[in-house]
């Protein structure tokens, strides 16, 4: 829910040395282009929209389908474009001083503590107000240096099930928001071991010497950098009910935790999950199937269908059930996601925001649901003529 920023340090010159050191310009002119946009997000609070605007007239100019198609001049251009709507919105050049960016990022950071959405879900989960927050600073690596690169997040085990089975997707030529954020659809960890088998041994070892640590189910976040893998941060995992209990058990039954650690580690209000509703058989075999997307948190839902985070605030204090229909959700949409019945976003996977999010909440949702295409503008939803095969959770 608070304000992250990466690529800190890149200007007109710097980019020129990443460029040189690394031997690849396209990814270069992609990390900054990156951080001039995160940056003019966060620190001035440019919309994201805006940037991600002429991301995409400059690649249905180019008849581009994905932001790897760019080259390093589209980029160089892209760039220029972004720089101009730093300019019209802030008053000011784009700053090219590293510690000028440093301390205006910090200061940004510390004060998203009290942006509208940090304070929804603090409220939402019950933590303290006064705890406030540190600034973590952490050397850059970069996921998006070709295909021998990539970005991830893994769980120790299936947040959705409780099974003991390593769980995860990763993006190859990515950097970590691209995964949170469901901009692409990404691919099963499990794939991982196909491409990059030794990276994947790695992960498995580290997860397992996480989960050993702290003795709880971890969320854990890692980029590669040309075969290199780095874990940038460990947490311990949302999960649905179901899961937490079984994790509970498995962790007593592995001599990890005592009955009584594990009875704490139940949040009561998570027991409610399993009284949430689920389709009968009979029920959803008579069903018309519309399309299909990924189980990202279970339950069964209906209600009317709303296209913005507001709408369906505002509809469900009026009492509607609601459910919120997205391409893909974000920190801002916290408070519409809490009062929906249901979730379901276009693209992203089972580790988005909106299946973390949802999971946490104990709300239904299907996420990267590609077989429709939703116009978030003009509020409608339609069928598109494919779906991509993935292991998929129906939507009637």
């Amino acid at each position: 829910m608070m304000d992250t920023i990466l690529n800190l340090g890149l200007n007109d010159l710097s980019v020129q040395g990443l460029h040189q050191a690394t031997n690849d310009a396209r990814s270069s002119y992609d990390c900054y282009r990156r951080f001039i946009q995160m940056f003019g997000d966060v620190v001035y609070r440019i919309p994201s929209y805006r940037f991600e605007q002429a991301l995409a007239d400059l690649k249905e100019s180019k008849h581009y389908s994905l932001d790897t198609e760019l080259t390093a001049d589209d980029l160089q251009d892209l760039i220029a474009t972004y720089k101009a709507l730093y300019i019209s919105v802030s008053g000011r050049d784009f700053p090219q001083d590293p510690f000028e960016q440093l301390r205006l990022s910090i200061t940004a950071v510390f004060d998203s503590w009290e942006n509208p959405r940090a304070v929804v879900y603090r409220r939402l989960h019950h933590i303290d107000n006064q705890l406030g927050t540190a600034v973590n600073i952490q050397s850059m690596v970069f996921g998006n240096t070709g295909n021998a690169s990539g970005t991830g997040i893994a769980f120790t085990r299936n947040p959705s099930t409780g099974e003991n089975l390593f769980f995860g997707e990763y993006l190859l030529n990515a950097q970590g928001e691209d995964v949170v954020a469901g901009i692409r659809t990404p691919e099963p960890i499990s794939h991982l071991e196909e491409t990059m088998p030794e990276v994947y041994r790695q992960l498995l070892d580290i997860a397992a010497l996480l989960e050993l640590h702290y003795l709880d189910m971890q969320d854990i976040e890692f980029t590669i950098e040309k075969g290199n893998l780095f874990v940038l941060q460990t947490r311990n995992g949302k999960r649905t009910a179901q899961a937490a209990i079984n994790i509970a058990v498995d962790l007593v039954h592995e001599g990890k935790l005592t009955k009584e650690e594990a009875i704490m580690r139940i949040d009561t209000a998570q027991i409610d999950q399993l009284l949430h509703p689920s389709f009968d058989e009979a029920s959803l075999a008579a069903a018309t199937s519309l399309a299909t997307g990924l189980p990202a948190s279970p339950g069964a839902a209906t209600g009317q269908i709303y296209f913005n985070a507001d709408d369906a605030l505002e509809a469900a204090e009026r009492g509607e059930k609601v459910i919120l229909v997205r391409n893909e959700t974000s920190p801002e949409d916290i408070e519409g996601m809490a009062k929906s019945v249901a979730i379901l976003t276009a693209h992203g996977g089972m580790t988005s925001h909106a299946a973390v999010v949802a999971r946490g909440m104990g709300k239904c949702c299907v996420a990267g649901c590609d077989a429709i295409a939703i116009d978030e503008t003009k509020k409608k939803l339609a069928k598109r003529n494919s779906n991509i095969g993935r292991r998929r959770f129906p939507l009637a």
